[in-house]
């Protein structure tokens, strides 16, 4: 494990995405006029492996208590199958139509979560096995994404911070 200090207090990172508002617009442009996306991806991906495992999400869940996740119809028939409910009842209950051929969770924060756990976690949908997304390429195309979640989640706020150090970011 690196050194450095891993920030989980939710109060702590809300208050330091406040007040470091200007700071990551400026390594918003920073990280857009990187020449290497590549070697972002790099940093970000090691960063993610050093950072992520060192969190308990289940001390959270803020994930569950805003994100908007896409079911796709494999999901809700896996799902069905593993509550061993018709799918039709689990779109009446948990789903609505969205785009295409796949749906969304109706409510927010998830219907799955319970004590920041979620209920179905061996079952969860991709969107939720993805969050928060550091281990994919093209980080720099989805930094708004990014700085959406900086001020609630822990992974991310602990990866952007020491992504500013690795990159040699200055606000000065």
């Amino acid at each position: 494990m690196a050194n450095y200090t891993i920030h989980t207090s939710l109060s702590f990172i809300a208050a330091e995405a406040a007040a470091k508002e200007s700071e990551n617009d400026a390594f918003t442009s920073f990280l857009k006029n990187a020449e290497d996306g590549k070697q972002i991806d790099t940093i970000v991906h090691e960063l993610n492996d050093e950072i992520s495992p060192a969190i308990d999400c289940t001390t959270c869940g803020n994930c569950c208590k805003s994100l908007m996740i896409n079911v796709t119809e494999t999901e809700l028939q896996n799902l069905s199958a593993a509550l061993q409910q018709p799918a039709d009842s689990i779109k009446e209950k948990y789903l609505e139509q969205g785009l295409g051929n796949e749906y969304v969770i109706n409510t927010i924060p998830c219907h799955f979560l319970s004590d920041n756990k979620c209920t179905i976690y061996e079952h969860r949908f991709q969107g939720c096995r993805d969050f928060p997304h550091l281990h994919q390429d093209n980080f720099t195309r989805r930094l708004f994404s990014m700085f959406m979640h900086y001020g609630t989640c822990p992974i991310i706020y602990n990866v952007m911070e020491q992504l500013k150090k690795r990159t040699g970011f200055s606000n000065d």
